[in-house]
């Protein structure tokens, strides 16, 4: 039996779901101490970047398949499990790259993900299943392809500079395809499934 995600009960007054987001003054002089450890050097922070991006990886193919169950379209549905499998070969390129290094694969919790995570899954309780919420499902993954995109292309860059060949060669290739997903994602969402979902 196929976990669906419930859609979120709204307040009757307001139409909207009970949300209160904390706000936290920023000074714009202050400056912010590095922490005990900070990278110092390119290379450090671009071994950083990959234990944050290998955590992110591994978060995201725990939920794509809830994405996907909760999918009705079935071009949507095919898009989602065809990145399973690719999130899966992206982790293998990952600790290639960490072999490459000579350091062991390390994951470090990606805040950007765990909370494009968290917003999907808010998407999903906010919407009914359908059209809507498949709507709703095809935001979340792109804005998640879209941080990968970027991330993925600073890392590239990272790996040209320090001259880090092989790890630039995996990296490329992630890259592509995270940049091919989107465009699927695109294509799901134009081949009228946003209109429908009006």
């Amino acid at each position: 039996m196929e976990a669906k995600t419930p859609a979120k009960k709204t307040t009757a007054a307001s139409g909207k779901s009970k949300t209160t987001a904390a706000k936290t003054p920023v000074k714009a002089s202050a400056k912010t101490p590095a922490k005990k450890g900070a990278a110092k050097e390119l290379k450090d922070l671009f071994e950083d970047s990959l234990k944050d991006i290998y955590w992110a990886e591994k978060a995201l193919v725990k939920a794509l398949p809830v994405m996907m169950k909760n999918a009705t379209d079935k071009k949507l549905k095919s898009a989602i499990e065809n990145h399973i499998s690719e999130t899966e070969t992206q982790i293998e390129r990952l600790k290639e790259c960490f072999k490459a290094l000579g350091e062991k694969a390390q994951a470090k919790k990606c805040d950007a993900m765990q909370g494009l995570l968290d917003e999907g899954k808010s998407i999903m309780e906010e919407t009914e299943p359908g059209t809507v919420r498949d709507a709703g499902i095809i935001a979340a993954a792109q804005k998640i392809e879209h941080y990968e995109i970027a991330t993925y292309g600073t890392l590239a860059a990272f790996a040209k500079v320090l001259g880090e060949e092989e790890c630039l060669k995996h990296l490329l290739k992630t890259l592509k395809e995270e940049k091919k997903c989107d465009e699927l994602l695109t294509k799901v969402a134009d081949t009228n499934l946003n209109s429908k979902a009006k």
